[in-house]
């Protein structure tokens, strides 16, 4: 389990606020539409930081607003550098995140399994 570094933390969660803001407001690609940015992580060093966010769509939306926030990074970390009060900001790397998808499909794989046992009678 990774040692938890709290001067990365105060900066993945100041990331986290300033980004979707600055994606909304700055970025004029038309690939990159609504998201939502569901986690930051940086490294310890300060120097990397993966931004895990979502979309709407299907899986050629995800691709096409992944591409764009790609092109868009050196733009969006300029722009970062300029709200945020630090010597180095981080390199930042988009990576879409299945987590909702996921929990969605456990959702309905529940509903499911809980109509089917509804369906069966209990042995008594």
């Amino acid at each position: 389990m990774p040692k938890d570094f709290p001067r990365a933390r105060r900066i993945a969660d100041q990331i986290q606020r300033e980004l979707p803001e600055l994606i909304r407001h700055e970025v004029k690609d038309p690939r990159v539409g609504m998201l939502t940015i569901t986690e930051v992580e940086v490294n310890r060093d300060m120097e990397f930081a993966k931004i895990y966010f979502t979309t709407l769509g299907g899986e050629a939306e995800h691709a096409a607003c992944l591409a764009g926030l790609q092109r868009a990074s050196g733009f969006l970390r300029s722009l970062l550098s300029q709200r945020m009060q630090l010597r180095v900001v981080p390199k930042l790397t988009f990576v879409y995140d299945r987590s909702v998808e996921r929990g969605i499909a456990l959702a309905q794989l529940i509903e499911t399994a809980v109509a089917e046992d509804a369906n069966h009678p209990k042995d008594e």
